[in-house]
């Protein structure tokens, strides 16, 4: 055996000595402990035994006179020997009670330990198979953590594709939009060139016609120069007024206005329900609505925007059920036309391109969609804003859209290309816009109206309000805008001017419900309608201030929105409890 291992050996021998010495010593001090009383009383008995025997050998030595004396001595201490031997032997049958008892308890705590030595083994079985549970699911995320770190950065390697080709596409929907700009160019300067030829062709051959005609019927003439001449003049004078005739006649008008239109239909860019403009009628005075001809439920949940078609003759409502309605309107009631779906969220507002073929409606979802009105699928979907938006108003072109957001942005959309082709910031949240003439005015949050110039993309002007701005108006022949604010005021101010003085108009009772409570002007500019949190439509007359009417009872809660129609009839009014009430002077 090597050195190392008799030290090993040797360490070994010593440990299980030193380990059976430490179990000697715990059973030492475990049997020293129990049996210590019965010990010392089997001492005490042992010394009191060995005074007895010596007090018994004493008597033994003394004279035969002291025996009777000393015999009853002897007695009295045996008797007190015995007594006291029957104590401690009392006694020692208690103590060996105790030590069972002491036995049995410890017993008891032997079984508890073991059994606690049980749990602890199997709680550490159990921690270790979690421990290993532990480490595998360590190991998994890692593998996961770098699978997802991978899968991340192709993400962004695709989002980068993505971003690319989106700039690739808008750069060729492009180029292709002004090629075929140009190519709608030459077809049409060719077709122009087309149809005077065709034009000129036709007055040829007419002045041909009626010149052999003239020329081929019996005259007599005169062989003067005198004569010729005359006759040369008569038959000039005769060839213009039939060149005249023929340019002018009906028949040739009406082929080259059908040519123009066959160019039209067939090579313009725009489409011709786009081209053509819905006639407007004309307010000339507005009435005042005195009572309710119809109260319906329109939606299934409250409506928040309501708005007359240019024509007057359809109705669009928009509420929280994320649908627009159409509404036909005739002869003093309300029937319904068609639903417009493709929102996600609630609509926030309605408006009708000029044509009146196109509805245009902002929601909550972050976006601004546009209808055909005969086709309940949007036609575009204007993403971009990164909250709700709030308005969406066309800026006085077919192909333009300015959209204001709860984001503090406002864009302006260029419908062709379906892109934002302009980006405002603004300090605070816009709750309402409207156009005019290259100007867009936007009401805030933060108290205020802004005026900014669409050319330049600035803000040119700042005008204090009373109180957040919850809805703007402008009238028909853009000269007046109206505001209505969270201090229960309306004001009128002249766009002409921009001055800081305006008309305030104010009502008993009268309380702004929300915070997109919406005001109109009367297609004449003469009035002023709003509706009420108590559920009351109320009316003020502009020349004077005054108010002019209050509709009360047919709401049973706030009312949201007010539309005036253009021809100046109707009135309608909805609430947060999807009713809407039209009302009429009839």
């Amino acid at each position: 055996m090597t050195d190392s291992e008799e030290r090993g050996g040797a360490g070994s021998a010593e440990t299980w000595k030193r380990h059976i010495v430490r179990q000697l010593q715990n059973r030492d001090r475990n049997q020293h402990t129990k049996f210590q009383d019965l010990i010392r009383f089997y001492t005490q008995l042992l010394e009191k035994t060995s005074l007895a025997k010596g007090i018994l050998s004493c008597s033994t030595r003394h004279t035969p006179s002291d025996n009777g004396s000393s015999i009853s001595a002897l007695l009295h201490q045996n008797n007190q020997l015995r007594k006291t031997t029957g104590e401690l032997a009392y006694k020692v049958v208690e103590m060996q009670q105790q030590i069972k008892i002491k036995e049995s308890f410890l017993d008891e705590q032997h079984a508890r330990l073991l059994e606690e030595e049980c749990r602890l083994a199997v709680a550490l079985h159990a921690h270790q198979e979690l421990q290993e549970r532990v480490d595998r699911v360590k190991v998994e995320n890692r593998a996961l953590k770098l699978e997802y770190d991978t899968l991340l950065e192709q993400q962004r390697q695709e989002e980068r594709r993505l971003r690319e080709e989106n700039d690739r596409g808008v750069h060729l929907v492009e180029d292709m939009i002004h090629l075929k700009q140009q190519a709608a160019v030459r077809m049409n300067s060719r077709n122009e060139r087309r149809s005077r030829a065709r034009a000129m062709n036709l007055t040829t051959a007419r002045s041909k016609v009626a010149i052999d005609s003239s020329s081929s019927a019996p005259t007599s003439r005169s062989t003067s120069p005198k004569s010729e001449d005359q006759d040369d003049c008569s038959d000039r004078r005769h060839t213009r007024l039939f060149r005249s005739a023929s340019v002018t006649s009906p028949r040739f008008l009406s082929s080259i206005k059908q040519l123009f239109d066959r160019k039209r239909r067939g090579r313009s860019v725009c489409s011709l329900e786009e081209d053509l403009m819905c006639p407007v009628g004309v307010c000339v005075s507005a009435r005042v609505p005195a009572r309710a001809l119809q109260v319906l439920e329109a939606h299934e949940q409250g409506i928040n925007a309501v708005k007359f078609s240019t024509s007057s003759d359809l109705l669009a409502t928009g509420g929280t059920d994320r649908v627009i309605k159409l509404w036909e309107v005739r002869a003093g009631s309300l029937t319904h036309k068609g639903t417009l779906d493709g929102s996600t969220e609630g609509i926030t507002c309605i408006e009708f391109d000029p044509t009146g073929l196109r509805v245009l409606a902002a929601s909550y979802d972050k976006s601004a969609l546009l209808w055909r009105r005969d086709d309940p699928i949007p036609k575009l979907t204007l993403t971009g804003h990164s909250r709700k938006v709030t308005a969406a108003r066309f800026s006085g072109s077919l192909h333009q859209v300015v959209t204001g957001s709860a984001d503090r942005t406002i864009r302006l959309w260029d419908l062709h290309r379906a892109a934002c082709v302009q980006l405002l910031r603004v300090t605070s949240y816009c709750s309402d816009l409207v156009c005019s003439e290259n100007c867009i005015v936007s009401g805030h949050y933060d108290c205020k109206i802004r005026v900014w110039d669409a050319r330049a993309a600035s803000c040119v002007q700042e005008l204090p309000a009373q109180g957040k701005v919850t809805s703007l108006d402008i009238s028909a022949d853009h000269r007046q805008l109206l505001s209505c604010c969270r201090d229960d005021c309306l004001q009128l101010v002249d766009l002409r001017r921009w001055s800081n003085d305006r008309m305030c108009f104010r009502a008993d009772g009268f309380k702004c419900g929300s915070d997109s409570t919406k005001a109109v002007i009367s297609p004449d500019g003469c009035f002023l309608a709003a509706g009420s949190a108590d559920g009351a439509v109320y009316i003020w007359n502009v020349s004077t201030g005054n108010l002019e009417s209050h509709l009360p009872d047919k709401h049973s809660s706030s009312i949201s929105a007010v539309s005036w129609s253009l021809s100046g009839e109707y009135v309608v009014s909805v609430d947060k409890s999807k009713w809407a009430v039209l009302w009429s002077d009839i």
